[in-house]
């Protein structure tokens, strides 16, 4: 495998025993260094080399204390992965830093990135490692008066493991008082001696949060001082249920991430696990996945406009939307068998080929989308109430949206036009025309008008797959598809038992790491799965792009109207269950 010309940089820099390269199945560049050097290297990758890795795409952490398969790694009972994301290059770094004893910490990197807030209070609540110099460590997505850190192998990860619950008085006393906010916590200040805080709870039950979301707002009048997220409501533990499932039965967890997005939260699985195994799959499948990815695009895209407008008034626009958005769950129950969470694409393929008359639905749907999008902009976005309420609010520039981590339509509404579908094409997007919609000023109104061209660039797509469908097996003849072709399994004993196995226990995938990431409804979704080649994944990291989005609200909100918060959070277009996993 040919060696990135960043490594050699890396050591002509610091050294040829700075570090130690790991070779794995994504080809990502990817080394370990010390706790006490990695500060100085990623302040080098984002700041001093040419074409520098802008983004922290994500970091996280790995409890390696029960791995068996580790060649090429440094022992390490935990270790600290940075990813980070170069546009220039458009290419990827993973950065890995060992770590023993039963609590390890490491020094807090955000100085250099602020998104680092977040992803360092994550690992510190559900792996134990500590960030020192972090401003805020405490819990993010378990509740403050949690025991243990939940995704350290050691910890139970059944309730069945666990005692029986009970709530006595004292204890729900207890919780509710963990719940007070307290604002010198935070570094929060009066404004004068005379003065004290005024503080407004939206949510956790409000319907403008779109979720179960808490945003502790700091105000001064009805000016916004400070808004302080807070996440967690909607946890469910999906990377720890990747732990505990087969390689084939963790898809359908898949699709309660972003629960609007359906298959295209399988994509991105599905896509890491077949570079693990190196499975090739079909013309037809990866057209069929394609189309299928994109009618869940339309479908959240339609969600996200009518309560978009309902969240700034106007209400008459969520009913037809929502209305249209079954129309396209008819086509995607008549091809799948089911509609919100399908669970249909497989390893090596998708469940079923095409049911006769497919073709049919999905014309009519093409033929009948374009003028209702067309009606959609008279009523909304050529509405002067509606520009009213979001132009010029919650702006951020290209390079605030770098810093912080965002991607998608947030991201291309600043004027950067990057799409991973035609940046890093993924499952045959390069042999299909579309364009990447962008605009300027990177407000409320710019992220609406970029989401509603992509739902007509969404169309085009779906008409090729429509037009030039090719012909073919809709699933990979590989000896880990799974589950295998139904067609073989009474041909003899053999087979029967094979698939029987494949269904029941799974494949065995060949023990590595590698990431995958899609272009996804909300921004870049991606899974970065270690297999130590067992039946199930020892992590299944999920890199989602609503939960840098979410962190980037206070900063969008500060000094504007409470009014003007609730067009941010439906500009932006977040999903809790996508923010808290």
């Amino acid at each position: 495998m040919t060696q990135s010309p960043i490594v050699d940089e890396l050591r002509g820099r610091f050294g040829q025993d700075a570090f130690s390269v790991q070779p794995t199945r994504d080809g990502m560049p990817t080394v370990w260094t010390s706790k006490d050097q990695v500060g100085e290297m990623l302040r080098y990758l984002k700041n001093e080399t040419t074409r520098p890795y802008k983004m922290l795409y994500d970091l996280t952490a790995i409890d390696e204390r029960v791995r068996q398969v580790r060649q090429d790694q440094p022992s390490s009972e935990f270790t600290v992965v940075y990813h980070l994301l170069s546009f220039e290059r458009n290419e990827d770094i993973r950065l890995k830093v060992p770590l023993e004893g039963t609590t390890p910490s490491l020094q807090t990197i955000t100085e250099i990135w602020p998104a680092a807030d977040w992803y360092e209070r994550e690992a510190w609540d559900l792996f134990g490692i500590s960030f020192d110099g972090h401003p805020h460590l405490r819990r993010i997505l378990m509740p403050t008066t949690w025991q243990g850190h939940p995704l350290r192998k050691d910890h139970p990860a059944r309730a069945t493991e666990m005692g029986r619950f009970y709530l006595p008085e004292d204890k729900q006393e207890a919780e509710e008082a963990a719940l007070k906010f307290h604002p010198e916590e935070w570094g929060m200040k009066r404004s004068r001696e005379t003065s004290d805080f005024m503080f407004l709870n939206l949510g956790p039950a409000h319907t403008g949060t779109h979720g179960i979301l808490r945003l502790i707002l700091q105000l001064d009048d009805e000016e916004i001082v400070d808004v302080v997220p807070d996440i967690g409501y909607h946890h469910r533990g999906a990377e720890k249920m990747g732990e505990r499932q087969t390689w084939h039965t963790f898809i359908p967890y898949t699709d309660r991430i972003d629960y609007l997005g359906g298959v295209m939260n399988e994509l991105p699985y599905v896509l890491a696990v077949e570079k693990l195994a190196d499975i090739r799959v079909s013309d037809r499948a990866q057209t069929i996945r394609i189309m299928m990815a994109e009618f869940f695009r339309l479908a959240s895209h339609l969600v996200w406009y009518g309560t978009f407008a309902q969240d700034v008034g106007q209400l008459s626009p969520v009913f037809y939307m929502f209305t249209d958005r079954e129309r396209i769950f008819h086509i995607v129950e008549a091809i799948c068998g089911g509609r919100m969470h399908p669970e249909w694409f497989r390893i090596g393929g998708v469940a079923q080929d095409l049911p006769e008359g497919w073709d049919k639905l999905v014309r009519q749907f093409l033929d009948y989308l374009p003028s209702r999008l067309a009606e959609y902009d008279d009523m909304v976005m050529r509405n002067a109430i509606f520009k009213a309420r979001t132009q010029g609010v919650g702006r951020y520039s290209t390079e605030e949206a770098i810093e912080w981590g965002v991607t998608g339509p947030g991201l291309r509404a600043t004027g950067f036009e990057w799409d991973f579908r035609k940046q890093r094409p993924y499952s045959g997007y390069d042999q299909f025309e579309f364009d990447i919609p962008i605009a300027q000023h990177g407000d409320c109104y710019d992220r609406a008008v970029v989401r509603v061209e992509e739902m007509r660039q969404s169309l085009r797509i779906i008409e090729q797959c429509l037009n030039h469908m090719p012909d073919g097996p809709y699933k990979a003849d590989h000896p880990l598809t799974t589950p295998p072709i139904k067609e073989r399994t009474m041909h003899d004993i053999e087979t029967l038992i094979t698939h029987f196995l494949s269904v029941s226990w799974g494949p065995v995938i060949p023990a590595g790491e590698a990431f995958v990431g899609i272009e996804a409804t909300k921004g870049n979704n991606g899974y970065y799965l270690v297999s130590d080649g067992t039946p199930w994944p020892y992590r299944v990291r999920i890199r989602t792009p609503s939960f840098p989005h979410m962190q980037m609200v206070p900063l969008i909100s500060r000094g504007l109207l409470l009014a003007d918060l609730l067009a941010i959070l439906g500009s932006v277009d977040f999903v809790l269950a996508d923010v808290d996993r």
